[in-house]
């Protein structure tokens, strides 16, 4: 069961690495409480010192959701998660040519306080905050940034039921709904990122997480 669970975990947690090897952990962020569920799971298990935490936001400028995002606020991850926080790695990063740019250590409240969060479980964790402009679809763009990023593991947020999929990734082929198929973002990722990707959904405060990779479906982690 060891040995799954770092596996599924992606080899984080308070267990150390061969070497003094630090990794990238890319993790979607939006003002949700499959994002925050995410959030909590990476920084409990997905990372550790000395590694780096990316939070990703994808941003769609025609989207009644992004509207939304300027005044949610993240649901709490808990007291003991909660610090001030300086952000290490400043500065831009570059999107797709002919599509809007990547600007880290920019972001709406959700993201200041995710960042406050990561300071408080793991302040030595280098954190970055990249707010993004969807492309062709969610999913695709977040594929795309985690390749440019070069990171080790994705996490994200899962929530199964058919608004996370309505709300998710749609196959590109024009804004009409007509004979698109609809599928989940992190089921997409999970088949299509060559890095690990672990989907994850909170199950209450302390009910732990159920985890899915490509290799091990509906895992139960303890918190």
């Amino acid at each position: 069961m060891h040995a799954s669970m770092q596996d599924v975990a992606g080899g984080g947690g308070s267990g150390s690495r061969n070497g003094n090897q630090s990794r990238k952990v890319m993790v979607v962020a939006d003002p949700t409480r499959e994002s925050a569920g995410a959030l909590q799971y990476a920084l409990a298990h997905a990372v550790v010192d000395h590694d780096e935490l990316i939070l990703l936001h994808v941003e769609n400028p025609n989207s009644w959701r992004n509207t939304l995002s300027t005044i949610l606020k993240m649901p709490s991850l808990g007291s003991s998660t909660t610090a001030s926080m300086d952000v290490g790695g400043g500065g831009s990063t570059s999107g797709r040519a002919g599509s809007g740019a990547a600007v880290e250590g920019e972001g709406v409240d959700f993201l200041e306080e995710m960042k406050h969060a990561c300071k408080g479980a793991q302040p030595k964790v280098k954190v970055r905050a990249m707010k993004v402009e969807i492309e062709k679809d969610r999913a695709s763009t977040i594929l795309f940034h985690s390749k440019a990023q070069k990171v080790d593991v994705i996490v994200i947020g899962q929530k199964r039921n058919i608004t996370s999929a309505l709300l998710g990734y749609r196959r590109s082929g024009g804004g009409s709904m007509k004979g698109a198929r609809i599928i989940d973002t992190a089921e997409y990722l999970i088949q299509h990122s060559t890095c690990t990707c672990v989907a994850v959904q909170r199950k209450g405060q302390h009910g732990g997480y159920v985890l899915n990779t490509k290799t091990q479906r509906n895992f139960w982690l303890l918190a």
